[in-house]
């Protein structure tokens, strides 16, 4: 049970910082999601119209999710530098899920909705997600310079 204790306090805010960043972007896809259908029953939006326009809400929501929230105690580098990488790192985790997609139905020759559905919504999101944390955390929203001690750091080592 101690190693099990060790290795959680141990990894406890990449925890907390993945759970955030989660949470985050299920309250992003949401947000998509009901963006992209208002638009399309409501107002009677064309079909890739209304998918643009509840893809950049949904990028806004995750924006301000993630700088204010997930990743609100690392260094604050200027909105304009994080909203740029920001997109960057989003538009790479679509190319991701994209090559997962396009892998799957050109390469395997898997073209029915199901392996769709399963290269393009589970392993691509999946390894865009990935890849989204990791570079948010490495160049979007790096640790401060002056990162003050964790809580409860020295009682960890020993001291």
């Amino acid at each position: 049970m101690r190693f099990v204790t060790g290795l959680y306090r141990r990894f406890a805010h990449l925890v907390h910082e993945m759970a955030k960043f989660g949470t985050v972007g299920a309250v992003a896809y949401a947000v998509q999601l009901a963006t992209t259908n208002l638009l399309w029953s409501a107002l009677d939006a064309p079909a890739l119209a209304g998918q643009a326009a509840g893809t950049v809400c949904a990028t806004l929501v995750a924006f301000l999710g993630n700088r204010y929230w997930t990743f609100g105690h690392r260094a604050r580098t200027g909105l304009g530098r994080e909203y740029v990488l920001f997109f960057i790192m989003n538009g790479i985790g679509l190319l991701i899920q994209l090559g997962c997609l396009w892998a799957a139905v050109h390469g395997l020759g898997q073209d029915g909705p199901l392996a769709r559905n399963i290269a393009g919504n589970v392993i691509g999101v999946g390894l865009g997600s990935l890849f989204r944390f990791w570079s948010y955390r490495t160049w979007v929203f790096p640790e401060r310079r002056d990162a003050p001690e964790e809580p409860g750091a020295q009682e960890r080592q020993g001291a």
